[in-house]
């Protein structure tokens, strides 16, 4: 086998050690801030499910990022490996000051920024514009129905506010393109999907959260606390593994697209299908990284955004489970980061607004804007003084 494949192999693998550093910490947050579980329960539970995730959906994330942002044709043992390279220095940089970011835009930045110093704008897999026109008459659609009926429900209730508007449409976005895409009214993938998300992924997991939290308050609301929260956090063991399968079925297929279109760019493989060896070691490098490095990233996100009671744990862990795994089923990669802080934040303002801590809210949101195109910067600079050094050795 080629040296620079199994480097990039071991970078891959990598990557996911980083992935549990970051993103993997995320799905078990809850459990440990209400402790439902110790840190090492919690672990071993996310290892295990975060393997069962990839085994029991599909592989479509790993065809996404190995075939899916940039042109197959242009890909090549060199490019994808710079491109994993700046996407690890970025990850491991944002977890060592214990800021939580998404590997999988990581990646899409790397594959982005490699891709262009390689080949220019024509590598990327770019939307069509008829596809774009279509998705943006769809959110135009849905903000002007979710402005409508949030402003008209806030006037029968004599609460009327300018930013009602504003809520509502960005309500009504959130719910209509993922049900346009369910509905197979909306077929759009690769880059697009992922920019979209970027700004859905996280609302949805809000309003789940949101929702749920609310209703298990108003049903639970005669119960006496200390049953109630005994009740949840039994509960939140079983909503937990459900959020560690979705983010294995979605974050831990990054590894998996990039080791596969490894193996094809290097004539390992026929056609691009993940081997069964490929998504067991992605699965255990994520594990290993959240048992040796996950903690900085759990303390902020499971108590320095809000306080978290068990119920609202579960309804964290269960809104965030159910949205990776629809993204799962779209074949979009989120991420796991910003989905369960949108879902932690979710939680949190049903105790009202005061209760979420928008400060550190706001560092997150400025490090999720920076991550694709800082990743893509560091991973096209890799990648030209890669050239620079070693010629035409590969």
């Amino acid at each position: 086998m080629d040296p620079i494949i199994v480097l990039g192999i071991l970078l891959a693998l990598l990557f996911n050690f980083a992935n549990g550093l970051n993103d993997a910490a995320n799905s078990i947050a809850t459990i440990i801030a209400t402790k439902a579980l110790t840190p090492l329960q919690a672990v071993l539970l996310a290892g295990v499910f975060n393997l069962l995730g990839p085994l029991l959906f599909t592989t479509a994330i790993a065809a996404t990022i190995g075939k899916g942002i940039v042109d197959p044709v242009f890909l090549t043992p060199l490019l994808i490996l710079m491109a994993m390279l700046g996407a690890v220095l970025w990850v491991f940089l944002t977890s060592f000051f214990g800021i939580p970011v998404s590997s999988s835009h990581a990646l899409i930045g790397g594959l982005l920024g490699a891709g262009m110093a390689a080949a220019g704008t024509g590598a990327v897999l770019w939307p069509s514009i008829a596809v774009i026109r279509q998705t943006a008459l769809y959110a135009i659609a849905g903000a002007f129905i979710g402005a409508i009926i949030t402003a008209a429900v806030a006037y029968r209730r004599e609460d009327f506010k300018p930013w009602n508007f504003i809520v509502g449409g960005l309500i009504g976005v959130t719910v209509i393109i993922p049900f346009a895409i369910a509905a197979g009214f909306l077929k759009i993938g690769g880059i697009l999907a992922v920019v979209i998300f970027i700004v859905i992924s996280p609302m949805l997991g809000f309003l789940s959260a949101f929702v749920l939290a609310g209703l298990i308050a108003c049903i639970f609301h005669n119960y006496h606390p200390r049953r109630l929260s005994r009740l949840f956090k039994i509960l939140q063991i079983f909503s937990g593994s459900f959020q560690a399968i979705g983010h294995g079925s979605n974050d831990a297929q990054n590894a998996m697209g990039i080791i596969t279109a490894m193996l094809l760019a290097g004539g390992l493989i026929a056609e691009f299908h993940v081997p069964l060896w490929v998504i067991f070691a992605s699965s255990l490098a994520i594990s290993l990284g959240t048992l040796f490095g996950g903690w900085r990233v759990i303390d902020r996100m499971a108590n320095k955004i809000t306080r978290i009671r068990p119920y609202q744990g579960f309804s964290a862990s269960t809104a965030a489970g159910g949205v990776l795994s629809l993204m799962t089923a779209f074949g979009v990669p989120v991420s796991t980061t910003h989905v369960t802080t949108g879902a932690i934040m979710g939680v949190g303002t049903t105790r009202g607004y005061s209760a979420v801590k928008w400060g550190v809210v706001r560092e997150i949101l400025i490090a999720w804007i920076l991550t694709i195109p800082a990743s893509a910067v560091v991973s096209g600079g890799c990648y030209l003084i890669a050239l620079a050094l070693i010629g035409e050795v590969f």
